[in-house]
């Protein structure tokens, strides 16, 4: 038995290590820092008296309305990584102002668009066409030919459709 010392079947996790393991995964999946999630996590919590949608679909608004998941889904940015450093390094308008705020929550009716001048800058060079070809969700519409996109609606939870189990990760948070 040369090389099985000490080797051990895995162990199934525990309850908390599903919860944090599925947590794990959506703070990786949205970019976020731990202190980022918490906070969008209690807000929901917090917010869920007032008898709208689950908690689930909530969560998943707060997640997918950021400025850098935005710029993600519109196709402008080839990861949420790439988004969030594109929005900090001030690419964008919203409503025809500057920001460099990647957690800046949009709602409907805001108009999205990249700056004139960054325009010619060599990540956005061949925009429009990798644009033309790209899915834009449905709750988002986006005009190519002027780099501008505006929120006609809101996120849904089965067009976000995240791999991880969301509820889990309330009961997580609700330790």
């Amino acid at each position: 038995m040369i090389g099985t010392k000490g080797r051990r079947r895995p162990r199934a996790l525990s309850e908390y290590g599903k919860q944090l393991q599925e947590k794990q995964k959506l703070k990786s999946l949205y970019n976020l820092r731990e202190a980022q999630l918490r906070k969008n996590v209690k807000e929901v919590f917090n917010s869920r008296g007032k008898g709208e949608k689950d908690l689930s679909e909530m969560l998943i608004n707060v997640l997918e309305e950021r400025l850098d998941n935005v710029v993600f889904r519109l196709g402008l940015a080839i990861s949420r990584q790439q988004a969030r450093q594109l929005v900090s390094h001030g690419h964008f308008l919203v409503n025809g102002k500057s920001t460099n705020i990647p957690s800046l929550r949009v709602k409907k009716g805001d108009v999205i668009k990249l700056k004139p001048k960054s325009a010619g800058k060599k990540i956005f060079q061949n925009i429009a066409a990798i644009l033309k070809k790209h899915n834009v969700p449905s709750w988002l519409s986006l005009d190519v030919e002027n780099l501008e996109a505006k929120v006609a609606g809101s996120p849904t939870l089965e067009e976000a459709a995240p791999p991880v189990e969301i509820p889990v990760i309330f009961e997580y948070y609700s330790r």
